[in-house]
């Protein structure tokens, strides 16, 4: 399929084509603003439900958004379904609260900085109330418990004023309270109070000016707390964490290994995939993306740099370095050039929410693959097809790098992406879709809609050597311009609504069609 046009991959009906409209932006900046590295988005991830957002940043932070159009207004919706009227009103969210996941460190044995960027961001199952999520960075994982912490006040005594003193406490002189008598040696009666009853003559009324005390809840504050680190179990980067569906354990990969966590057990992880050889001479691809099997706890599948992508099952071995699937793109003979293994790439892979399907994301495409079968890509959707005759500019800038990642639709009906110029892509994948869908994160999304075609409209001299250097901007296939420092690479779908979460540099979006 290309441009969104061409042989679609599931057996339902295509819906029609979404308008997406603009819902919410936090962090919006203005044309004159300069944004610090520190404060770009690098993670963002929905919980199970699509109640919360978490955000990561490159500066080791984590913001946690909450939705509130289904609390408040969640009965009023109810209703209005009930009777068969639609519900315009799109997601709303709000700023919940935010922490500092991870900080700058050192490892003074490799002489190697550490960064505190957020790479990746999962939710975990709620408990009680309390959120759970796991944030890493290159090379610590943490765990997260966030919950709401009330603080109390007694506000007031609810005591008798004509019984207290000028500053509030009970005049003592005037209350009703008994005392014990003192004896004739300067002693007191040790008897129990209810032995004195006779001598100190309680009223009979019971004494008016002691009353319960009020206390009330003055503010609520959300507390966020490290429960457990896991650390010194990656000689490489982390690229991935993936929860399983058992609850109970996630998996962390890096350039060569993926390990097995016990979410309980911090100080001890099993390596269950390890692409290392003997001599690191005969390396000839990296892993760059590890995700679980929504439903089964077994299965697991993980991309490599060659392109391809490889499923396999826990119960076969310990060890999981023999695949049970291999999906790959046969390339036809010939056609390889410098850029072809720098493109072939995948950035990312994601499995559709009834796990038939997986989503991958190399630099020039989208693929959806069928777990069912391994001989290809059942579609391919071109994102940004007009960039073919720019791979040497885009090599000498370092864009040709660049990890985009993708998302699929809680329905499996609909998938995305993102490119340059702040422009994400949205491709119908039902049988018979024709649905591709190009818009920009701004407060106008449908701006910048166009389709593509196969061939570009105007590149980039190979022979300007200065201005390539000097100049990141181009021309998109319509002669829009291009700018490569403007990069959506962090995106995530709603799981059961059609709602977008799209990172832009420091900013964050919020569409929504219906």
């Amino acid at each position: 399929m290309t441009g969104g046009a061409g042989e679609a991959t599931s057996t339902a009906v295509a819906p029609q084509p979404l308008e997406w409209k603009f819902a919410q932006v936090f962090g919006e900046r203005t044309a004159s603003e300069e944004v610090q590295e520190v404060d770009i988005i690098s993670a963002i991830e929905f919980d199970k439900n699509g109640d919360y957002l978490a955000t990561g940043d490159r500066g080791g932070r984590v913001v946690l958004f909450e939705r509130t159009d289904n609390r408040e207004k969640g009965v009023h919706r109810r209703e209005l379904e009930r009777t068969g009227y639609s519900v315009s009103r799109h997601p709303e969210f709000r700023y919940k609260t935010e922490f500092q996941s991870h900080e700058p460190e050192f490892d003074y044995l490799k002489s190697l900085e550490i960064e505190e960027k957020i790479n990746k961001i999962r939710w975990c199952q709620t408990v009680n109330g309390a959120l759970f999520l796991l944030s890493t960075n290159d090379k610590t994982i943490k765990l997260w418990k966030v919950q709401e912490k009330k603080a109390k006040k007694v506000c007031s005594m609810n005591m008798d004023p004509s019984k207290t003193t000028g500053n509030g406490t009970l005049d003592s002189g005037n209350s009703s309270i008994p005392s014990k008598p003192c004896l004739a040696n300067g002693g007191c009666d040790t008897r129990p109070v209810d032995s004195l009853s006779n001598d100190l003559h309680f009223p009979s009324s019971g004494v008016p000016s002691l009353h319960s005390s009020k206390v009330t809840i003055q503010e609520t504050s959300h507390v966020a707390r490290y429960r457990r680190i896991y650390a010194h179990a990656h000689d490489y980067h982390i690229n991935s964490i993936s929860n399983n569906s058992d609850g109970e354990t996630f998996i962390s990969a890096d350039d060569l290994r993926i390990n097995l966590w016990n979410l309980e057990i911090s100080n001890q992880s099993f390596n269950i995939v390890d692409l290392k050889p003997a001599n690191m001479e005969d390396l000839t691809e990296v892993i760059t993306s590890a995700e679980f099997h929504p439903n089964h706890c077994n299965m697991l599948a993980y991309s490599s740099s060659k392109g391809n992508i490889r499923l396999v099952d826990m119960r076969e071995s310990a060890l999981c370095d023999n695949h049970s699937k291999l999906f790959e793109v046969k390339e036809a003979s010939g056609s390889k050039s410098f850029f072809t293994e720098i493109i072939a790439s995948i950035s990312d892979v994601k499995f559709a929410r009834d796990g038939r399907h997986m989503l991958s994301r190399d630099y020039m495409t989208l693929k959806l693959w069928d777990i069912n079968m391994d001989s290809g890509p059942v579609a391919t959707f071109q994102v940004h097809e007009y960039l073919k005759s720019k791979l040497y500019d885009l090599y000498e800038n370092d864009s040709i790098f660049d990890k985009f990642e993708c998302c699929l639709s809680g329905d499996g009906l609909r998938v995305a992406t993102g490119s340059y110029s702040n422009l994400f892509r949205v491709f119908g994948c039902a049988r018979g879709s024709t649905e591709a869908a190009t818009l920009e994160a701004t407060k106008n999304p449908m701006r910048r809609q166009s389709s593509t075609p196969s061939k570009p409209s105007r590149s980039l001299g190979l022979t300007r050597v200065a201005k390539r250097e000097a100049d990141n901007s181009g021309a998109d296939s319509n002669g829009n311009p291009l700018d490569f420092t403007m990069k959506l690479l962090h995106m995530a779908w709603h799981p059961s609504e059609n709602s977008l979460a799209i990172a832009a540099s420091n900013s964050l979006y919020m569409y929504y069609a219906q």
